[in-house]
């Protein structure tokens, strides 16, 4: 499994304070916002709404915030004028990072990334920089939930997975952009509990760092995703299990 997959399901599992819980929210109002808006507001027929909804409630948002935020995204919501934006740059060790944001305020969002990567040592690139590292997927992570991971695997390669990595707890499934959904359906038809389906940027090639340089890394990633305005954050660095296991963010 890839080392920011661990680190993203790692927390996930720790949970988020009642601030933190609250910005979650507020990111998540924003997608499904955004989502509505371009797709209409049926998850059966707008798919980007679909897995925005979905990765709401695995957040346990409720389910009035939900639809206050379809209805925001239907109605036409003119006060959230919404730009989708994609920043890249180098973190410590040579890591490549790209950051989705969400923003209606460009100045101030890339003033903000620009920030973090300063501080963290790194620094913001243009356009192009880092992308041709990464190729757009989609990720799916299943928990084994005490079932054999190479059996679980097996089965999601049966439903059309393009690839899949077995980890420790979890099981990370890799497709096309375009098959996200039909492996998802696959899987859940067969039972399978699916705690995350979303399409990602996963790297081509993946860079190994020391302990400090990953806890460089990772205080970079938690500083960027922290911001308001940035929805997904990703690198190219795998992190071993000791430094994930001793970082102490």
């Amino acid at each position: 499994m890839s080392g920011h997959s661990k680190w993203s399901t790692i927390k996930r599992q720790k949970g988020a304070n009642d601030a933190k819980r609250g910005a979650i929210f507020t990111k998540l109002s924003r997608e499904i916002i955004q989502a509505a808006k371009q797709g209409g507001g049926d998850p059966g027929m707008n798919f980007k709404l679909r897995l925005a909804i979905q990765r709401a409630k695995s957040q346990n948002m409720p389910n009035d915030n939900i639809e206050r935020a379809v209805a925001k995204g239907t109605g036409g919501a003119a006060d959230e004028q919404l730009d989708e934006i994609q920043y890249e740059g180098y973190g410590p060790g040579g890591t490549a990072i790209i950051v989705a944001a969400l923003t209606d305020n460009r100045n101030r969002t890339v003033a903000e990334v620009r920030h973090q990567f300063s501080r963290a040592g790194g620094n913001l690139g243009e356009n192009g920089s880092v992308a041709w590292q990464f190729e757009a997927k989609g990720l799916i992570t299943i928990p084994t939930n005490g079932k054999d991971g190479d059996d679980l695997a097996l089965q999601a390669i049966d439903a059309g997975a393009e690839d899949v990595d077995v980890g420790v707890g979890m099981v990370e499934v890799k497709t096309e952009p375009s098959n996200l959904e039909p492996v998802r359906k696959a899987l859940e038809s067969s039972g399978l509990e699916i705690e995350n389906a979303d399409f990602a940027m996963v790297p081509k090639v993946t860079v190994e760092l020391d302990t400090k340089a990953a806890h460089q890394v990772l205080r970079l990633i938690e500083g960027l995703e922290d911001l308001e305005d940035v929805q997904r954050v990703y690198s190219n660095a795998d992190f071993s299990d000791e430094a994930i296991e001793s970082y102490p963010g």
